[in-house]
Order: C-alpha cells, then sequence, then structure tokens
C-alpha cells in the first residue's frame, strides 16, 4: 500500500480513501469551502483532516495553481480561513456586521493571492505570481467570500435552518423562502424527521 508523508506521519493511501466526502453542491465557492466541516451543531465531521486532503479539495475545485503540494501551514492557514468566512457569513445572515479579526483574515488572504484570470481554449483558469500556490488557491476563495458576504448578494445569504448544520447559502429563489443548505442533505433530513413524527404520532397510543 502506498503512502504519502503529511504532518510529520505517513498517511496511507487507505486512510485517504477513507476520509470523508466532500460536499460539493453549493452554488458559491466560499460556502462550498466552509461546508468541509459540516454538523457544525452536532457530530462535527471535519472533511479536511490533513493537507493531502486540502489537494484533493482545491483538486476537485480546479483551485490546482501549481504542483506544490499543501503543507501543514497551509492547511492551518485553510483551517482559520474557512471558520473566519463562516463566522461572517453567519454573522450577515442574522444581519449583524462581520467581527473585524474575521473580516481582517479574509481580506489579507485575498489581498496576498496574486491570483488573475487567463483565457484558455477550454474556458477560464486562474494563474497566480505567488511563489506559494496552495496559499494563492486560497486566496481565490477568499475573493470569493469578499464578493458574496460584500456585493449584492450580502442580503441573501442564509444559514441552513438545520440547527445540526448552519451551513451557508445564498438564496437565489424568488420569494426567498428556502430554508435549507441542500434538499439532498438537510432538505431530506427535514422530510425523513417529518415521516418519523407522522409515524410516532399515528402508532402512539
Amino acid at each position: 500500500m502506498g503512502v504519502i508523508e503529511t504532518a510529520g506521519r505517513e498517511e496511507s493511501a487507505q486512510e485517504r480513501a477513507d476520509a470523508p466526502e466532500f460536499r460539493l453542491d453549493n452554488e458559491r465557492l466560499a460556502f462550498r469551502f466552509t461546508a468541509t466541516l459540516t454538523d457544525r451543531g452536532g457530530a462535527r465531521i471535519e472533511r479536511l483532516p490533513t493537507p493531502r486532503r486540502l489537494d484533493d479539495w482545491l483538486a476537485a475545485n480546479d483551485l490546482v495553481l501549481a504542483d506544490a503540494v499543501a503543507t501543514v501551514e497551509d492547511l492551518a492557514l485553510a483551517h482559520r480561513l474557512r471558520e473566519a468566512i463562516h463566522r461572517a457569513g453567519s454573522a450577515i445572515a442574522s444581519e449583524l456586521p462581520p467581527g473585524a479579526p474575521d473580516t481582517t483574515l479574509i481580506n489579507s488572504v485575498a489581498g496576498d493571492s496574486g491570483v488573475y484570470p487567463q483565457l484558455t481554449p477550454g474556458g477560464m483558469r486562474w494563474r497566480t505570481r505567488s511563489d506559494r500556490p496552495v496559499r494563492a488557491a486560497l486566496g481565490i476563495i477568499a475573493i470569493d467570500a469578499v464578493s458574496v458576504l460584500g456585493g449584492d448578494e450580502r442580503r441573501r445569504v442564509k444559514a441552513c435552518e438545520n440547527p445540526a448544520c448552519t451551513g451557508l447559502f445564498v438564496d437565489t429563489s424568488r420569494a426567498r423562502s428556502r430554508r435549507w443548505c441542500s434538499m439532498n442533505f438537510c432538505g431530506n433530513r427535514a422530510k425523513k424527521a417529518r415521516f418519523r413524527g407522522r409515524s410516532d404520532t399515528r402508532e402512539g397510543p
């Protein structure tokens, strides 16, 4: 079995394969990134436990800018950025201003990225002049966070009504009545819970 060096130990290919799957269904990149920690109000699931899984997530979102692989320091920054975006988004969803430390971190990572778009035969690709390509990729996420949390979509930012989730999303429905981060996850959970409740009522004394 192959091994991958990470965080001062050997990570087996099987450990990497057994890691929790990513949730990639959110329309906004920044909120897709915050979903690398799920069920925040319940039994938390960490989907970026190692630098290699950060590499995997960046690849899954077409954010690999060079051949460099993530380091432990990159992973620590990714976790800090993720939580800053989630706190800032949660505040805005509650019609409160985001905290200064969170906006400072998001702006710093966005500003340090040195990224720029290029047109290719297959579409648009991000490039960077930075000698820290993983941090630059995190900068693209931070730029998206600035756009969604500070732009026209700001008033449509919501937190999932599933108390075990609290994932962020942009409500693009005409009536602004969307309640769940994803119908495939929390929406289905709510439906199943309602069904169980009706069944319990019918079967009760």
